[in-house]
């Protein structure tokens, strides 16, 4: 017979998982994570608390500064904005990187107060949105893989995430642009 002792000291059991990782997807909630920047690391954001009510676009990327984000991805969203403001859409741009290093790439991309850059230094909304990814050989850690999410009053309706992370074909502004 077994004693309350002996139940006490047993090992736990361990057992895994095989289900597939469940990135956000359409009808999720924006996770609430205080540890986002804005301009500079004094500026708390919440993406969340940022896009709960009205329409949005959140769109990640892997890193500032980096040859497709900067060519191309961001600048595309830049070049839109019109498009999106006379949809009602606001845009925020989130990526796992400092507030200063995110704020030096805002400026060298627009000065337009319409695009939001919102750092992630920790990576604590890719993880909490499950879109954090190891990407080490590139930039020696782990980051934000390339989406783009419409958010209407909090919830995602539609979400556009690269199959190998890094592309721009599926997220890009005019690919979105499309569906809203």
């Amino acid at each position: 017979m077994l004693s309350l002792r002996s139940l006490i000291r047993a090992p736990a059991a361990r057992s895994f998982s095989t289900s597939a990782a469940r990135f956000i997807q359409v009808g999720d909630s924006i996770p609430s994570v205080s540890s986002l920047k804005e301009g500079s690391p004094g500026n708390d954001a919440d993406l969340a608390e940022l896009t709960n009510s009205g329409k949005s676009i959140i769109v990640g990327v892997p890193g500032a500064f980096s040859p497709a984000c900067s060519a191309s991805h961001i600048p595309g969203y830049v070049s839109h904005l019109d498009d999106f403001a006379s949809k009602g859409y606001n845009v925020f741009v989130t990526g796992v990187n400092d507030a200063f290093v995110f704020k030096a790439w805002a400026d060298s991309l627009t000065n337009d107060s319409r695009i939001r850059f919102i750092a992630d230094p920790s990576g604590e909304f890719a993880k909490a949105a499950d879109l954090a990814i190891d990407a080490t050989p590139f930039f020696g850690g782990y980051r934000s893989k390339r989406f783009a999410l419409i958010v209407e009053d909090g919830k995602v309706v539609k979400d556009f995430q690269e199959p190998d992370n890094f592309g721009i074909s599926i997220s890009s502004a005019e690919e979105v642009l499309k569906q809203i």
